[in-house]
């Protein structure tokens, strides 16, 4: 049962990992983040079934800190669409010099 979780965690992490480095769409990206967090507490969970409920408890702190990064970035991605107009990566670039 754990191989089918971790195959399951890394087939999402991968996916996530490409919805990051592909997509333009800033919200795309973020929820492709969102999916690489969710990739780990399947893998934390999975290993919990092995060494104790620790991993479990690991899950309730990555996810704290899922709902915390959800309200920040919706925030500046909603900050950025009323600057902007856009939510395309590539039209804004305040971070450069």
């Amino acid at each position: 049962m754990i191989t089918e979780a971790l195959l399951l965690s890394a087939i999402l992490f991968v996916i996530g990992t490409f919805g990051v480095l592909v997509r333009r769409n800033a919200i795309i990206i973020f929820l492709a983040i969102e999916l690489q967090l969710n990739a780990v507490n399947v893998a934390l969970v999975a290993f919990s079934n092995l060494h104790g409920i620790d991993g479990q408890i690991f899950v309730f702190f990555v996810m704290t800190v899922a709902a915390a990064e959800a309200a920040v970035g919706l925030a500046i991605i909603i900050s950025i669409f009323r600057h902007y107009e856009t939510v395309d990566v590539n039209n804004f670039n305040f971070l450069k010099w």
